[in-house]
């Protein structure tokens, strides 16, 4: 389920909108920082963000002839309704600080902190950007709390 909902969708999505796509254009692959960390049962999500990165780089390695640049902002830890789903909902607002605590920023991700991510991927502004990940996890990736 995992690798179908995170892996190939998405290449099957890029393959598809391939011969829509002008030269030049951006293609935005979202990934998440769980490629980096393994936690309990996350193993197969983390494998499938991960491959979804290298995805990203080697697409954009395929697409260099149609100056098509291929990038993925990895979100950390992002504060939408999902909590209510994956926890019962009496513990949503303790999972949801457990995070805010392990986030050097100290809060979680905002879903317009990642649409930010990717305005910026999209744009001119980084034009020189290709086949990269983005970080965008609020440090929690590359930087260690000690408390």
């Amino acid at each position: 389920m995992y690798m179908n909902l995170n892996l190939k969708s998405v290449y099957f999505t890029v393959q598809k909108s391939l011969s829509y796509l002008n030269d030049g254009a951006s293609v935005i692959l979202i990934a998440s920082s769980a490629a980096h960390r393994a936690a309990p049962g996350m193993t197969i999500y983390g494998a499938a963000k991960a491959a979804v990165i290298s995805l990203a780089k080697g697409l954009s390695l395929d697409l260099l002839s149609r100056n098509i640049r291929v990038n993925a902002p990895s979100p950390g830890s992002i504060d939408t309704p999902v909590f209510g789903k994956i926890v019962p909902q009496e513990q949503v607002e303790q999972v949801k600080q457990i995070w805010r605590d392990l986030t050097p920023a100290g809060r979680q991700g905002l879903p317009s902190d990642i649409g930010k991510a990717a305005v910026f991927l999209a744009s001119d502004d980084s034009s020189f950007i290709v086949g990269t990940e983005l970080l965008s996890d609020g440090g929690m990736t590359n930087i260690s709390l000690m408390k």
